[in-house]
């Protein structure tokens, strides 16, 4: 009986999964990967989006990758800046979020999580 109420005790246990950056999805966010002068330039963007799909076909189908960036120098557009990749599973976008989150690119630390399916599919690329 001991056990089972330390059990009962633990942080999170008996609460509700919600949506959130921890409910396993088949698309991945990536934020800090890249710079926003970098999306500014059609070369330099369309180099990144190539090296993108390059890498993260390794950890399974990559259907998608889109990079949100402004039309125009000043413009503001929901999720710039950030990385969506979309995969036919949900076991191929957990390889790529193992892989991809704390790594390294640019100088910068890649957080990777889990994003809303809908929200993407919808193109809501905000927060």
């Amino acid at each position: 009986m001991a056990l089972q109420a330390s059990v009962m005790n633990l942080p999170g246990v008996g609460i509700p999964l919600a949506e959130s950056s921890h409910s396993p999805s088949k698309v991945l966010c990536l934020t800090e990967a890249i710079a926003m002068e970098v999306l500014a330039d059609d070369e330099e963007y369309e180099e990144i989006l190539e090296d993108m799909r390059e890498e993260c076909c390794k950890f399974g189908t990559l259907i998608n990758v889109v990079i949100p960036r402004p039309s125009q120098i000043g413009e503001q557009i929901s999720g710039a800046g950030k990385v969506f990749l979309e995969y036919s599973d949900t076991s191929s976008c957990a390889n790529a979020r193992n892989a991809l989150n704390g790594r390294k690119f640019g100088g910068n630390t890649v957080n990777a999580s889990y994003y809303p399916e809908e929200k993407y599919h919808n193109g809501d690329y905000g927060a």
